[in-house]
């Protein structure tokens, strides 16, 4: 370990994490302010000269923040796979990657150094399954991504919304969260929407945007999922799904007030 000047470090290009809370950042600088700096940085050496962050880039922007002129490191010569790896494994370590994050670092690892899922998983020092099952999180609407990301919703939620088609997936998350579901309501919802589907002999038909917006005023302001069918001339029908006497009771009552 030694001490270098803290603007010869340049940010890392595998940093997995997408988004730092600056409140978070000034609690850290204040601590660090106090205390200095209890864990090193790691680095690595670039042929410009100057270093670049392998990982403990929250420490490093806390230390500018509090106006340190060095900063201790550790200096490590490994190479690009090995930099997001580490990068990686020092996040999941310290629980600070999201589970979207820490799927798109790991999808990093797949295409940009052609790790299987296996090498991927032996790296990070997760389970085969996990990592498979972190990666699947990539393939939700991005709008319910970023639900997850931002902890409007668990990621247990986004696992069960997988199962509806994706242009369904944001509007089922929208009553996820409007309802307060928990995980396995969630999966009770997604089973009941797919059943109506199926019950309807229908594949789900992109809405358009008008009629989106009143299925999603409607949903808000009866507290159960809308679904409207356009049937053109013919007209069509407003479906209203709900899981309880108790909920159908409270359906009628608003539908009354």
């Amino acid at each position: 370990m030694r001490t270098v000047p803290i603007d010869q470090i340049r940010p890392g290009r595998f940093q997995p994490r997408s988004r730092m809370d600056e409140a978070s950042l000034r609690d850290l600088a204040a601590s660090i302010q106090n205390q200095g700096v209890v864990q090193p940085v790691v680095v690595r050496e670039t042929v410009a000269g100057g270093f670049e962050l392998i990982a403990g880039e929250r420490r490093w922007r806390a230390s500018q923040m509090a106006g340190l002129d060095e900063i201790p490191v550790v200096v490590r010569q490994v190479s690009d796979d090995a930099a997001l790896a580490l990068a990686l494994i020092e996040n999941i370590q310290r629980e600070d990657l999201n589970p979207v994050e820490e799927a798109m670092g790991l999808k990093r690892l797949l295409d940009e150094f052609g790790m299987t899922h296996q090498q991927a998983a032996e790296s990070v020092g997760r389970s085969r399954a996990a990592v498979s099952n972190l990666l699947r999180i990539l393939n939700l609407d991005p709008v319910v991504r970023e639900h997850i990301e931002n902890e409007r919703i668990e990621m247990g939620h986004g696992r069960a919304l997988l199962a509806l088609p994706q242009a369904d997936q944001a509007g089922a998350a929208e009553i996820v969260m409007h309802r307060r579901l928990s995980v396995r309501q969630t999966e009770q919802l997604v089973r009941q929407w797919l059943a109506g589907d199926r019950k309807r002999k229908r594949k789900p038909q992109p809405q358009d945007a008008d009629t989106q917006r009143l299925e999603n005023e409607l949903s808000e302001t009866l507290g159960a999922a809308v679904h409207i069918e356009n049937r053109g001339a013919k007209g069509g029908r407003l479906l209203i799904d709900y899981h309880s006497l108790d909920e159908l009771d409270g359906i009628i009552k608003r539908l009354r007030s």
